[in-house]
């Protein structure tokens, strides 16, 4: 039950922070960053797999909503989700199998890998879909990678202040 409560709580902040704040951000005109994503990445590892789908959906849905942005952060939401399984055996390897990945402990080349791959899909899947023109190649792959780096300094800056205390 603790963990529902912990993953609802960290939906609905995750959530609010990116509407009322963050995307209200533009640096140079157009670069945002999107911590909302840190949902995705920090749902249990052996949480259900449907519900994270669906969650990431709803997720992305919301956000299209009041960004008035025709569905592609659901799109790019359910894209990590889906393929968020792979990551986690890219970035972690044999651990992933075993199931000994806490993904709220120390930061380690490990997690920034798949925190840096994750945002990276993400921001690409989402600024094709976006731009959604074969001419503008240049600007999406300039867009994804400042608001990738954004999106990364953010989400560290996050994780390391809302992580768990140890207890002694």
């Amino acid at each position: 039950m603790g963990d529902i409560l912990a993953n609802l709580i960290r939906f609905i902040f995750l959530l609010a922070l990116q509407v009322a704040l963050f995307n209200h951000i533009n640096l140079f005109g157009y670069v945002n960053a999107y911590p909302y994503l840190l949902f995705i990445l920090l749902y249990p590892i052996s949480g259900n797999k449907n519900l994270l789908l669906l969650l990431s959906f709803i997720l992305g849905l919301v956000l299209d909503l009041f960004s008035n942005s025709g569905g592609v952060h659901a799109v790019a939401c359910l894209t990590v989700a889906y393929i968020r399984p792979q990551l986690f055996k890219f970035s972690f390897g044999i651990s992933y199998e075993y199931n000994t990945i806490k993904i709220m402990s120390k930061m380690t080349s490990e997690r920034i890998t798949l925190l840096v791959s994750a945002i990276t899909i993400h921001h690409l899947v989402l600024f094709i879909l976006e731009y959604f023109r074969f001419s503008l190649i240049l600007d999406i792959f300039l867009q994804s990678v400042l608001t990738s780096i954004l999106t990364i300094m953010v989400s560290l800056l996050m994780f390391y202040i809302f992580k768990p205390i140890k207890k002694r």
